[in-house]
């Protein structure tokens, strides 16, 4: 009996040392790196664990780590703040790991005017783009990462001129008068420069879309506010470093031609043959190689100091040779916790640096309708017109010439510096101080060659150089203080303090004629007439301090409840003596529906009410006032044989106002967001109402009468004030949804859909008492022969920006016109440039390794007007120096051009705006965490019945002589327009380990 429990002794033995041997025969040892998936950067403190065992370890400050396993175990790997994952080991040995942060759509963090929060607690209109969702490709500013991303923001550039900004419009026109583009707040820093940073740099962007979330802003947040938040080192992840490298090159090419007639078809409709073949257009423009490097390091160590430092250099080069532009971004931050984390400081300095090339804009129209039968060069061998063909004829310039023959260069320099320093005095009770200089200077040059027929000639050559300095200077206090009132209600509380000084300082001089050729604006002593036409001596300085006190309260309770109210009081230095201060309140609240009632699917359901006001500020800082400006030359001793007794006198320019104010937006904003299946399917719904009184506009007085605004003054010497005169209103309704990974096989799809619906700006006021206007008439299509007929009426009581003229009935058997009236008094409505709505649909779609995104854009409802057609494509005697346009809307016609309904199109377009395709390399090296390369095209298909240049909407009048009025003529394409571009990218993203 012993022997046999011996037996089975010995057996138990023998089968568990053999299991122990095989476990140990399977065991692997599995090492490998875990960053985040936001900007690749390792994730010390990470936990790894083998599961169902207690087997497990955590990464080290560099994100490495190492555990054995069995050879068939599954890693949980978690970590505070990301989604927890696993992953199968199966034969693998090196496992690096990418988390993606675990923040749902309620989680979100927004930046706000001064401070955060989660998206749960905002009541305001208030859209969010993080730097997975930016636009991807050849994008040089930070607004071209929004385009098409958030409902409601319009961001355009008609034509693909790189040295030419985006158009930003949110939720419409807000003003004719003042600023209508959005307040830039980079980093907390208000009034910032989108040139302080590169779009490499940007980690996420806010959109302040309405009066409630701008009100904290006051005078600067009427037409919206744009808050951008830059990449930095991450407190609390110990010892760390991060490089990364951006690079990529592109390839531009022209999108978009306008058809006109070959050399034989221009001949034999009457124009005159000078034997040669020429495709100016082709001549004219060129294959576009640009390249971008941008270089990151980030990181932080245990002692709680953070930091990151950029570098970006561009090359662009346009689609014409001569256009160009070169720019340098650098950028340092850090930041310092002291006192056990209680005081914190940070400092942040950017630097860019940027020149350009550009050409006269007029030399893409002459590569239209030059006529193609013209050589590009002479053989006279006078050389008057420096080697190129050319003729003494009205509006006759060869496009070759022009480009090469006129220069236009800049240079701009931004500086920002920024200062702050946190103290926690007693806990939840937070003081701030901030500090921050922004400086832009430039530096233009521009030159006439003395063989220049457009404008050099007449001169015997020209030269101009101009300068400007301007800077702005930001103090800041705050106190910010939460509360917690029993178990259930928080509360925040903020009061600040701000002063704002800017300053403007610039001067331009012009010359001409030189006996020399090549001596351009670099040394305008070689002129010898510096007085007449084409002349300039000016200069100007001014300044303004705008002063602030702020405050504002949120109240969260229960998760469900929400309140928050805030108001901004400020005093301008430039409005009138009686009227510098003015008050901006604004109070929001909302209800999460979803935690009150039990609705199924739906998890997430919020109504939201806001009301906000708040102001614009002037375009100059002098308007109140009465400003002198030079008023000609008077000979003092009558003989003007001498010079010596004749000096420069003073004129004044505009009669005071001291009652002048500041423009005010009343806005009410409804809003209801929605989350359906545990927030997969997210979204938010929004109307708006905008009333915009007391628009600042310069009205007519009659000289030698009493000021009408304080007859105390002296009498009207100018004939001319600016005044609160204007009335606009507006409402529109904006929709945004995105669906998270709906599974189709093993792809993940996650569509995204943003659209706008526009109740276009109605004008209710263009007066105020016995002062103002019944109707503004701007736009004349130009020379030749459509000088005086202006086409667009602002009147009151109507859209802002109505297009007027005669219905176009058709041709006679004379080829002459028959329009319905030639009477500008009964010209009626055919059509309106600004659009009644807009979408962006985003579609992300990842495969393993590979993913794919694109977006398409669309405008409707809004009319172009075509001056090309509007110019070109008459067959008249008159006409026979051009080439003509022909499309498919041209009709026969011998009568020379003639504004009408015509030459008005629907530009309503669809757009192929942007689509990459990338693949994440296999970071199974020993360099890199994070390998990317990817494919991008830009503007790849435009789907429009417009025969034009290009659709896209035209904010306001790019040749309106007065650029108080430029926003009141929307909806006009001029003959120099830059052609739009379609643009092919190659790039690669790398993280160093």
């Amino acid at each position: 009996m012993i022997k046999f429990y011996q037996s089975i002794r010995c057996c138990l033995i023998v089968i568990m040392a053999a299991a122990s041997f095989s476990a140990f025969a399977q065991r692997i040892n599995v090492t490998g790196r875990v960053t985040s998936s936001d900007d690749g950067s390792a994730l010390p403190g990470v936990n790894i664990l083998e599961k169902g065992t207690n087997n497990g370890t955590i990464t080290n400050a560099n994100g490495d780590y190492s555990i054995s396993v069995a050879e068939n175990a599954t890693l949980v790997v978690s970590f505070v703040g990301y989604a927890t994952q696993e992953i199968a080991v199966g034969a693998q040995s090196v496992i690096n790991i990418s988390l993606n942060a675990d923040i749902t759509a309620l989680e979100e963090v927004v930046v706000i005017g001064y401070g955060s929060q989660e998206r749960k607690e905002i009541n305001s209109a208030v859209a969010s783009v993080s730097a997975k969702d930016f636009n991807r490709g050849n994008v040089t500013s930070p607004t071209q990462l929004l385009t098409g991303k958030v409902a409601g923001l319009s961001v355009s550039r008609a034509g693909g001129d790189p040295n030419q900004a985006q158009t930003l419009r949110l939720r419409g026109i807000t003003t004719f008068g003042a600023n209508s583009e959005p307040l830039i707040v980079i980093d907390g820093i208000v009034g910032a420069s989108l040139d302080n940073v590169d779009p490499n740099d940007i980690a996420s962007i806010d959109v302040l879309k309405d009066g409630s979330a701008a009100a904290i802003y006051g005078t600067r947040g009427s037409s919206g506010v744009i808050m951008i938040t830059t990449k930095s080192g991450k407190a609390g992840r110990g010892n760390y470093t991060n490089v990364e490298y951006n690079g990529f090159v592109s390839v531009d090419n022209v999108a978009n031609k306008i058809t006109v007639l070959g050399p034989s078809e221009f001949v034999a409709r009457g124009g005159q043959d000078f034997g040669s073949q020429t495709n100016w257009f082709n001549e004219l423009t060129q294959t576009g190689y640009s390249y971008t490097n941008n270089l990151t390091v980030s990181g932080g160590t245990n002692a709680g100091t953070t930091y990151s430092a950029s570098v970006n250099y561009r090359n662009n080069d346009g689609i014409v040779k001569g256009v160009n532009f070169q720019r340098w971004n650098t950028r340092l931050a850090l930041g310092q916790e002291a006192m056990n984390g209680k005081l914190r400081f940070n400092f942040a300095v950017a630097y860019n640096d940027r020149k350009q090339e550009s050409i006269n804009m007029a030399a893409f129209r002459y590569a239209v309708i030059y006529n193609p039968t013209a050589p590009i060069f002479d053989d006279d061998e006078t050389d008057v017109d420096g080697g190129y063909f050319q003729r003494d004829l009205f509006d006759f310039f060869n496009p070759i010439a022009l480009s090469r023959q006129q220069q236009f260069v800049g240079e701009r320099k931004n500086a920002l510096l920024n200062y702050s320093a946190e103290y926690d005095i007693i806990q939840d009770l937070t003081a701030k101080i901030n500090f921050a200089q922004t400086r832009e200077t430039g530096l233009d040059g521009a030159f006439w060659s003395i063989y220049d027929k457009a404008e050099g000639a007449g001169t015997h050559g020209s030269a101009r150089r101009s300068t400007y300095d301007n800077t702005n200077d930001l103090l800041e206090f705050t106190l910010k203080y939460n509360h917690k009132f029993g178990t259930d209600l928080n509360s925040e509380f903020l009061l600040g303090t701000a002063s704002q000084k800017r300053t403007f300082e610039g001067y331009a001089v012009r010359v001409k004629q030189f006996l020399y050729d090549y001596t351009s604006f670099y040394n305008l002593s070689f002129a010898s007439n510096r007085e007449g036409v084409n002349t300039e001596a000016s200069g100007y300085r001014s300044e303004d301090v705008l002063l602030s006190t702020f405050g504002r309260a949120n109240f969260n309770y229960k998760n469900t409840y929400f309140f928050s109210a805030t108001v901004r009081a400020e005093s301008f230095s430039g409005f009138g003596k009686n009227e510098k201060t003015g008050i901006f309140p604004a109070a929001s609240a909302g209800v999460q529906l979803s935690e009150l009632f039990d609705l199924g699917p739906v998890s997430n359901l919020k109504f939201r009410l806001s009301y906000g006001v708040t102001g614009a500020l002037p375009p100059f800082s002098d308007l109140a006032l009465p400003v002198l400006v030079p008023g000609g030359t008077v000979d003092f001793d009558g003989d003007p044989s001498t010079d010596d007794d004749q000096f420069v006198i003073a004129n004044q320019a505009r009669d005071p106002n001291p009652t002048l104010k500041w423009e005010e937006k009343t806005e009410i904003n409804v809003g209801l967001d929605f989350g359906f299946f545990g927030n997969r399917l997210t979204g938010a719904i929004e109307y708006y109402t905008r009333n915009i009184d007391d628009l600042l506009f310069s009205v007519s007085i009659p000289t030698g009468a009493p000021n009408p605004f304080d007859p105390s003054q002296p009498a009207n010497v100018a004939g001319n004030a600016w005044a609160n005169i204007g009335q606009i209103k507006s409402a529109g309704f904006e929709f945004t949804a995105s669906y998270n990974d709906i599974p189709i096989g093993p792809i993940k799809w996650t569509p995204s859909l943003n659209f706008t619906i526009y109740d276009k700006p109605v004008i209710e006021s263009f007066s105020v008492g016995d002062l103002g206007f019944g109707e503004i008439r701007l736009a004349t299509p130009g020379s030749p022969g459509q000088n005086n007929n202006e086409i667009i009426r602002n009147i009151a009581g109507r859209p802002l920006g109505d297009m007027y003229g005669p219905i176009f009935r058709g041709i006679d058997e004379n080829g002459n016109y028959v329009l319905s009236t030639t009477d500008p008094d009964e010209f009626v409505v055919v059509g309106n440039g600004l659009p009644d709505g807009e979408f962006g649909f985003t579609n992300t779609f990842t495969y393993k390794n590979w993913d794919l995104n694109f977006l398409l854009r669309g405008v409707f409802g809004h009319d172009l007007y075509n001056s090309y057609r509007g110019f070109y494509e008459n067959r008249d005697a008159a006409s026979n120096t051009w080439n003509s346009v022909v499309t498919d809307k041209t009709p026969f016609v011998t009568q020379s051009p003639t504004f009408s309904s015509l030459f008005v199109e629907d530009a309503t377009y669809l757009r192929l705006d942007n689509a990459t395709i990338g693949y994440n390399l296999s970071a199974k090296n020993p360099v890199f965490s994070r390998a990317r390369v990817y494919f991008s095209g830009q503007n790849l298909f435009t789907i429009t019945k417009y025969t034009g240049i290009d659709p896209e909407v035209r904010y306001f009048d790019t040749e309106n002589g007065n650029t108080f009025t430029t926003n009141l003529a929307p909806g006009l394409e001029r003959r120099n327009t830059y052609f739009t571009t379609r643009t092919f990218t190659f790039g690669v993203t790398l993280t160093l380990k």
